[in-house]
């Protein structure tokens, strides 16, 4: 049986044969994309030149502690390719992100990037969205109004589920890079992702959601009869 993490593993060694010498590239966040930047050093070491743009500062660590050039996303410029992970994969690669808290930059980045490449282990690829909880970042004033103002935006799109502050470890409200807290929203199912983001985002208080809609071009996914790659017309 194939381990979860030899399965992230390959997927990012995948999605390194996009990389070429002399690309500005968005580095992910989470346990697939610490993979990738990994596999990133290791091709570093050997001759490539990049330039990398953290997307959190667990990654920006990890990446200086391997020695991969990094700059910040005003320093780099327009990026030639962001490789991320996801917490789940749905049709036309609408995606679910944000279980490690970096939502909001990982999207910026994205979204600076001239294309995304998502990797993962083939448990993430899902029919419909939902079952990994959405993270919704907010700040950290009127959080309880906040919240009953989400869970109205929520049933407006057809969805309903409970709404959870996410904690960290010590049972305090987990605080994101940029200061601010996480609401996960356990909905099931989305049976309209682009309905949910739009209704989410109109919430006074609301930061970022955790949809990424329309951003990732690619998507390289890695299971037991090996590497299957996707794109948004092909799911």
């Amino acid at each position: 049986m194939v381990h979860a993490e030899d399965l992230k593993r390959r997927a990012a060694a995948h999605a390194l044969t996009y990389v070429t010498d002399g690309m500005r590239l968005g580095l992910g966040t989470g346990s697939t994309a610490r993979h990738f930047v990994e596999l990133l050093a290791e091709k570093v070491h050997g001759g490539l030149t990049v330039l990398g743009v953290p997307t959190s500062e667990q990654t920006l660590a990890q990446a200086v502690s391997l020695g991969v050039p990094i700059a910040t996303l005003d320093e780099a410029g327009p990026l030639d390719l962001c490789i991320d992970g996801a917490d789940e994969i749905g049709p036309g690669l609408a995606l679910i992100k944000g279980g490690g808290g970096a939502l909001l930059r990982e999207k910026i980045v994205a979204s600076a990037a001239r294309e995304m490449i998502v990797i993962a282990d083939a448990t993430k690829k899902v029919d419909v969205l939902g079952r990994f909880p959405l993270p919704i970042e907010v700040v950290d004033f009127g959080v309880a109004a906040i919240t009953r103002q989400v869970v109205e935006a929520i049933r407006s799109a057809g969805c309903a589920g409970d709404i959870t502050v996410r904690r960290d470890g010590d049972g305090h409200p987990f605080v994101t890079d940029q200061g601010h807290l996480i609401l996960d929203a356990h909905l099931g199912r989305i049976p309209d992702p682009a309905a949910l983001a739009a209704a989410v985002a109109q919430v006074a208080g609301v930061v970022e959601h955790g949809l990424f809609i329309g951003l990732a071009r690619r998507a390289v996914l890695a299971g037991k009869d090996g590497i299957t790659e996707l794109e948004p017309g092909s799911f």
